[in-house]
């Protein structure tokens, strides 16, 4: 394999890269090809503890830096992360196997917090409240939260730390950040890039560890670190939330999702059958966004299977680094047997596949589409996580707002229509935190992202993005003549 200059094997500490203390390692494995592509530390809760004790000895320096000098850092590490665009996607290509194509894309979107935090840095606005007294002034002002911790995830493993970092950073916050132990190079490529752009030792620490239990105990436990942002499952979302009691930390959940693409029967279907292509095999079906349930109105399903089968049939599998390619291998073996348990239940209830279905070379499953699908299957409830569509038939509006709705889930939903009266009133009756009108990719900084119900609670990017990082803190000025 091709060296890449990027490429970190220690964690980052302190402003030092530094080995675990038990001197342990872990193997990081390109899923494409089962290679092993580097060894990094396997940290231990104690390693942890050192990285928040230095990031709690360098809120208050941090902190007092002016705005406009916090934006200039952040400006910086975005344009470091622009200029190393192509080895930083080379790096999440192999790590994961997300696309070339899709991995340059995440590039761009990543970095798009840091500039738009950049931004926002120096907008953190507070109020002047019309006094009930006239020898009392009110003010409101917004402070940094303190230490903040990031635990990220896999399928994005370079847009879920900036997402999370580049409001924290913005608002005055020194942060530690959980890389993922399928995919942590992406995660200390960035660190490397923001050490080269000045954030000072304790600022900005990175910690890798396979140990994912002790080390979120460590997080969620720790007095010192004041905020939690975390974006992964919903049961362990659950279980950070409660381990994060017993020191009332501040919380933003992003968790799991069950997504309804719904095409009503005067949707464009050219149109639909795009926007649920790219929604649904965008990194190989592995993002918490993506498209896990289609509904289809009666009178143009035969119509939509037929388009929509024809499409994924013309995805193109194979070497991810390859920029023509579409879709990519699944990230474990775990991933695959759950994609293969779905197939099969749809199958045994009477689904039926018109595409795709089997596995491939390695970790390769072919994108599959599962027509016939009905509420009782299991992919109807779960999130599948991997390359595989299950189609469902709906007759009413009515009852497609049921059926999207009949999930404990919330994050993202979609839906096709060209009656501007159905495209409101189905917008505000779908009880999710994120709503795709006509439009199969919805995320970007300038927009909140998160869910409700048991997707979690919080919101990234946008103005929004800085308050869960913020305090607010009344001053009331008495005595004044």
């Amino acid at each position: 394999m091709e060296t890449n200059n990027l490429i970190r094997t220690e964690a980052y500490v302190n402003g030092q890269w530094t080995k675990a203390a038990s001197g342990k390692t872990f193997d990081v494995i390109n899923p494409a090809t089962g290679e092993v592509i580097a060894a990094v530390p396997d940290m231990n809760r104690e390693d942890v503890r050192q990285a928040i004790n230095a990031a709690d000895a360098a809120w208050l320096a941090y902190r007092d830096l002016t705005a406009k000098e916090r934006a200039a850092l952040l400006r910086n590490w975005f344009n470091l992360i622009m200029e190393h665009k192509e080895e930083l996607a080379r790096i999440m290509t192999i790590e994961s196997g997300k696309v070339m194509a899709e991995s340059l894309g995440e590039v761009n979107y990543g970095a798009s917090f840091i500039e738009w935090f950049a931004e926002e840095a120096k907008r953190a606005y507070g109020d002047v409240i019309p006094a009930h007294t006239k020898d009392r002034r009110l003010v409101v002002i917004k402070q940094s939260v303190g230490v903040a911790a990031a635990i990220t995830p896999w399928n994005f493993p370079l847009a879920m730390i900036t997402r999370k970092v580049g409001p924290a950073l913005a608002a005055g916050s020194p942060v530690i950040v959980k890389v993922p132990s399928e995919t942590p190079l992406t995660g200390l490529a960035i660190s490397y890039l923001a050490e080269k752009a000045g954030f000072p030792p304790g600022v900005y620490n990175t910690v890798t560890s396979t140990d994912s239990s002790e080390v979120g105990k460590e997080l969620c436990e720790n007095p010192k670190v004041r905020k939690l942002s975390f974006t992964g499952s919903t049961p362990v979302g659950k279980i950070l939330m409660s381990q994060c009691a017993s020191t009332l930390k501040k919380l933003s959940l992003e968790l799991g999702g069950n997504a309804p693409f719904i095409v009503f029967d005067d949707a464009d279907l050219d149109a639909a059958v795009k926007g649920a292509l790219v929604s649904k095999f965008r990194h190989n079906g592995q993002t918490c966004v993506c498209v896990n349930r289609i509904l289809v109105q009666d009178s143009v399903y035969d119509a939509f299977v037929e388009k929509f089968t024809q499409a994924v049939q013309g995805l193109k599998t194979g070497n991810v680094l390859d920029p023509e390619v579409q879709v990519g291998p699944l990230i474990h073996d775990r991933a695959v047997k759950k994609v293969k348990e779905h197939i099969q239940d749809a199958v045994t209830k009477g689904a039926k596949i018109t595409t795709g279905g089997e596995s491939m070379e390695g970790l390769f499953f072919q994108p599959t589409v599962v027509a016939g699908a009905t509420p009782e299957m299991l992919i109807a409830r779960e999130e599948v996580f991997g390359p595989v569509a299950p189609i469902f038939r709906f007759s009413t509006e009515e009852e497609a707002i049921q059926m999207a709705n009949d999930t404990e889930y919330g994050l993202a939903s979609y839906f096709y229509s060209r009656d501007v009266n159905r495209c409101w009133r189905v917008a505000e009756a779908l009880e999710y935190g994120m709503v795709g009108i006509n439009e199969g990719l919805i995320s970007t900084e300038l927009a909140p992202f998160g869910g409700i119900k048991e997707s979690g609670f919080g919101r990234e990017g946008s103005k929004y993005g800085m308050d869960y990082f913020m305090e607010i803190k009344y001053m009331c000025f008495g005595g004044v003549s």
